[in-house]
């Protein structure tokens, strides 16, 4: 085959494969097939220009600098239709009553057959395309006269370049082009990310991106197309003779043509449509404003014509505005079941999306410092459905002002009335501090074991099965006792009693209109509460690791609890280990370890724990730290690793230059004593030396130096002179899947966790073995892709007992 034959096979490949991936969302062949065809083919027309057709994919990635926009003058005007006013299912049977009168129908006639479908939020398009080929694309501009975009629509990958079939000699589609909502939130967090302008909704992007001057914008945008009628038409032999025929021959084109669309007849089916898409609406991945009633028969279109600039044989239905105008009164904020904090702001009421709106979601502190939203802006109040209000923006022209320092009321140098909002440093609903972790959105109340608004969270968690296992204490008696008040934190389960449970009982009982059984029989059961009473004295002996999961503590799971417990091996130890030296222990990160460090510094969280201890709660399992803990903090004796002055974070001290700093000091508290003279004589480069003074200027950071080497000082003096012997699964990782014949997941992970291994929940490079039972599934799989060694039961048992599994 000449390289003609090939450009041309490849052009056919890659716009089939394309419209299987962007159309009908069911690719055939991987990314990599698609890449590598594009990629031949891109060669290949770089080689030879002139291969380069108007319908090739290389055209889509966009680039080239458009000097204007040039008019293009529709050779069929692109109208717009009229919108019915009335939103109930009279607006559809008005709709109805005047399509029957115009056609001069009577009651006893047949009703009247119509195409429903979506009124999509986009910016309309007119496509043109000659021969099956793409070579204009237009706005919808007066009607008459649109603006040419071709170049920017070749980059929206949905919409052919060469149709499919055998198409008309000339065919113009009429259409949307829209964004999808998700896609949307993604091209507004990259605009974050690189620091440019945000989008107040799906359809200023879409607008926005296909009139920008440099195609390759475009290209980057997230763009989508719904194809919905005809412009000029002619040599289409087979055209259908009805509008939902047309868009089936479209959608056979290749066209995108939205499913969510039907043939009903008479005004009451319309208006059944107009309900189901009402119920449908927030569910839908694009956003839509109505439905559009059409009359089906193209033949009776023509008959009805046109009222001025109007089609009779349409409509647009809408739905309830779901953006209004109104007024910030005020900003609070929510604190969630989990401590995320929500600022919310308070509205003057307003009525949008169906329903007066008072309260609108901010989201967090980042949303509302992007919107820059204060109180007294007039703001756009968005409700979709059930979806939360929101605020979308502000309109800065009505922000409330205030004479500049040094003017007065008449200057013209004005500044806002009210600051930028800042989130408060406290919560507001128990007053322990707010913490948001690097690179997180949210900010949390610390005061996971006291604060009333997570006041029934903790307490499921603190009671489940992997934490302290209180048999009984189910969701139903939690919300009662925090319902009633008989608990603050987790630490007044230890002093409940039977009054306490049997009264809770009574009153929820009356709260809820029940008169039990016993009761009328003049008995009072018990039974229940004294079996609750057991399960919360039986939990008073957990292991250490099971106690610090229940605490709640902020991404810590059962897997970094054990951590904890293994390596620094008493509750004390950890309560008063810093950020930098959790950060040293395996699998334990900066985000981990500056969560666990601000759950234990908040004095709230500290008062529960001990509490706990008060009410009789020991520690069943406390030991010595692990040995090897030595080599993670240490050197040479006192010696700090590299590893820990790395996990303090001083600017420019790399882990290069902290090697070389490692080996000329004695200890911590020998950094914390350095004067210019000291750092002077370590020898680090200029940069370094001046980031470390100006950390070690600050005097909190020798105070911390100071108290995390008081603590090293004291594991020293704990730490075993040797490590004891590994057991025969040290340094090894596993994976359980499937149903083992005799052990359950939990007694496997144990036996694992007891001889040294690790045990994790996926498949990598790094996993030593897989130990499958009954019914394993994708983790097998993976395991035999990766060449993991896959053990069953009795291959577990001979490696445990220090075996080679056979």
């Amino acid at each position: 085959m000449d390289q003609t034959g090939r450009a041309a096979q490849l052009r056919r490949l890659l716009h089939q494969y394309g419209y299987e991936y962007y159309v009908l969302d069911a690719p055939s062949v991987p990314d990599a097939e698609y890449d590598r065809l594009y990629q031949e083919l891109e060669a290949l027309e770089a080689a030879q220009p002139e291969l380069r057709t108007p319908d090739s994919p290389t055209l889509r990635v966009g680039g080239a600098l458009l000097p204007q926009f040039n008019p293009v003058r529709h050779a069929l005007p692109m109208l717009s239709i009229r919108t019915e006013t009335d939103i109930t299912a009279g607006g559809a049977l008005a709709f109805d009553a005047s399509v029957r009168r115009e056609l001069g129908l009577t009651e006893d006639d047949p009703p009247v057959e119509y195409a429903a479908e979506l009124k999509f939020d986009g910016l309309a398009i007119s496509l043109r395309y000659e021969a099956g080929v793409l070579v204009q694309a237009a706005t919808r501009g007066d009607g008459a006269t649109g603006e040419e975009v071709t170049a920017n629509i070749r980059t929206v990958r949905q919409i052919p370049l060469r149709l499919n079939g055998s198409a008309p000699a000339v065919l113009e589609v009429r259409g949307e082009v829209y964004m999808r909502r998700a896609d949307f939130e993604r091209l507004n967090e990259r605009q974050v990310a690189s620091g440019g302008k945000t989008f107040a909704n799906p359809r200023n992007a879409a607008a926005g991106s296909l009139r920008q001057l440099d195609s390759g914008i475009t290209a980057s945008r997230p763009l989508s197309f719904f194809a919905y009628g005809l412009g000029e038409v002619s040599a289409w032999p087979a055209q259908p003779q009805t509008h939902s025929g047309v868009l089936d021959a479209l959608a056979g084109f290749g066209l995108p043509v939205c499913a969510e669309r039907a043939t009903v007849a008479g005004g009451a089916a319309l208006a059944a449509f107009h309900d189901e898409v009402a119920l449908a609406r927030t569910s839908l991945p694009f956003d839509i404003d109505g439905v559009v009633y059409k009359v089906n028969s193209l033949a009776l279109q023509r008959e009805l014509g046109f009222r001025t600039r109007e089609p009779r044989w349409a409509v647009a239905h809408k739905y309830p505005a779901q953006e209004a105008l109104t007024v910030v009164e005020a900003i609070d904020v929510q604190v969630g079941r989990t401590g995320a904090l929500t600022p919310v702001a308070r509205l003057a009421p307003v009525f949008v999306g169906g329903v007066n709106v008072t309260n609108a979601t901010l989201h967090n502190e980042d949303e509302v410092r992007r919107k820059d939203v204060r109180i007294g802006d007039t703001v756009i109040v968005r409700r979709a459905g059930d979806v939360i209000p929101e605020v979308v923006s502000v309109v800065l022209e009505r922000r409330p002002t205030r004479p500049a320092p040094g003017h007065d009321l008449f200057d013209a140098a004005q500044e806002p009335l009210h600051p930028a909002y800042r989130l408060p440093e406290a919560c507001p609903v128990c007053g322990s501090h707010v913490v948001r972790v690097e690179g997180e959105t949210v900010a949390r109340c610390s005061g996971g074991l006291i604060c009333s608004a997570q006041r029934k969270e903790a307490i499921r968690h603190f009671a489940g099965r992997r934490m302290m296992d209180i048999e009984g204490l189910g969701e139903r008696y939690i919300d009662h006792l925090v319902e009633f008040d008989y608990v603050q934190s987790v630490a007044d389960l230890y002093r409940l009693t039977l009054a306490d449970f049997l009264e809770m009982k009574r009153r929820a009982d009356e709260r809820d209109g029940l008169t039990p059984e016993t009761v009328l029989a003049g008995r009072v059961a018990t039974r229940w509460a004294e079996n609750l009473l057991e399960g919360i004295a039986a939990s008073k002996q957990p292991t250490l690791a099971r106690f610090l999961f229940a605490l709640g503590i902020r991404h810590v799971g059962e897997s970094t609890a054990k951590t904890l417990a293994d390596w620094l091996g008493s509750l004390q130890l950890v309560r008063d280990a810093p950020a930098a030296l959790l950060q040293v222990l395996p699998d334990v990160g900066a985000t981990v370890a500056q969560a666990i460090a601000e759950f234990f510094a908040e004095p709230r969280n500290e008062a529960v724990i001990d509490q706990l201890l008060a009410h009789g709660l020991t520690i069943a399992d406390e030991h010595p730290p692990n040995a090897a803990l030595r080599e993670h903090l240490f050197c040479v004796g006192m010696q700090p690793s590299p590893s820990l002055l790395v996990a303090l974070a001083i600017p420019k001290l790399t882990a290069a230059r902290s090697r070389q700093l490692a080996g000329k000091l004695e200890s911590l508290g020998a950094l914390a004593r350095l004067d210019q003279a000291g750092l002077d004589a370590l020898g680090l480069p200029a940069e370094t030396a001046q980031a470390l003074q100006a950390w070690l200027d600050q005097q909190e950071h020798r105070a911390q130096l100071n108290a995390l080497d008081t603590l090293c000082q004291t594991l020293h003096g704990l730490l075993p002179s040797a490590a004891t012997a590994a057991g025969p699964l040290a340094g090894k990782t596993l994976v359980l899947t499937g149903t083992l014949p005799t052990l359950t997941r939990d007694q496997a992970a144990e036996l694992i966790e007891a001889a040294g291994g690790k045990v994790s929940g996926s498949v990598s490079k790094k996993t030593h073995y897989v130990v499958a039972g009954e019914a394993a599934g994708s983790k097998l799989a993976k395991a035999e892709e990766l060449g993991v060694s896959v053990l069953d039961e009795a291959g577990l048992q001979q490696l445990l007992a220090g075996g080679v599994p056979g």
